[in-house]
């Protein structure tokens, strides 16, 4: 088991891994969310008070659950990179990055287009609504350290410090609609108790939620490979795989 672990924290280990991996991360991704689309537009039955404007929720709702899991997934990162210094944590954190604000700014904007016909207004400054952007900025920062500051090893130290002191933040989006007055429904989905909508528009919805965290591991996957060919590039083995060795 040590063994394996080793071996995956390498990155030489981690980018033949990978390379199995990542076309089946894509494929089912592609599956799910272009099923996910077809059943959720196409065949789920229209809300009964929001008529067919809900159906923004098969894009807002798998966006907002998949920011949030790629910050904490970038914190724990960040956390083995500073206590264990793992380069390949960092690299994976590097790759996550881009996805996270993306998928934070489409939770936004498509939770915006929602509020038009739902609460009349484009923004709220409601607690959940203003924890997201705050996430929005969170991500924001951790690029921009990345990118200001002189030398790899201190950006990745400044950006994982930023992501631990940031990740407060996610209990906050996720409670906030329980512990203050906000226009936010609650939460879609609940372990602890039955969906409040009817299966054949909650089926669909999870089936995009399953294909977005598809799109995460394969988006994941590419780019932390690239990150290791970027980083890697003096190594025999990086160069006998790219062909520039001697």
């Amino acid at each position: 088991m040590w063994a394996f672990l080793h071996k995956l924290a390498s990155p030489q280990g981690f980018y033949a891994l990978s390379a199995r991996l990542s076309p089946w991360c894509w494929g089912l991704a592609a599956c799910l969310i272009g099923g996910g689309m077809i059943w959720g537009l196409g065949f789920a039955p229209a809300d009964y008070q929001q008529g067919n404007s809900f159906r923004i929720i098969y894009v807002h709702v798998p966006a907002a659950l998949l920011a949030q899991s790629i910050y904490v997934a970038m914190a724990l990162a960040g956390l083995v990179f500073l206590v264990w210094r793992v380069k390949l944590a960092d690299m994976a954190a590097t790759a996550m990055a881009p996805l996270g604000a993306g998928m934070t700014f489409l939770a936004l904007f498509s939770g915006a287009v929602w509020g038009v016909p739902t609460w009349g207004t484009w923004w709220q400054w409601d607690a959940r609504l203003t924890s997201m952007l705050i996430l929005l900025f969170l991500y924001i920062g951790v690029l921009a350290l990345r990118g200001a500051l002189g030398t790899r090893q201190s950006a990745a130290r400044a950006a994982s410090v930023l992501t631990l002191v940031g990740v407060i933040n996610i209990p906050i989006i996720k409670y906030s609609v329980e512990w203050w007055y906000t226009l936010h429904q609650p939460a879609t989905f609940s372990v602890t108790s039955r969906p409040a909508m009817p299966a054949e528009m909650w089926l669909p919805l999870l089936v995009m939620v399953l294909g977005f965290y598809c799109l995460f591991l394969a988006v994941t996957l590419t780019r932390t490979r690239h990150e290791i060919l970027r980083r890697e590039a003096s190594r025999r083995w990086v160069q006998a795989l790219t062909g520039e060795g001697p």
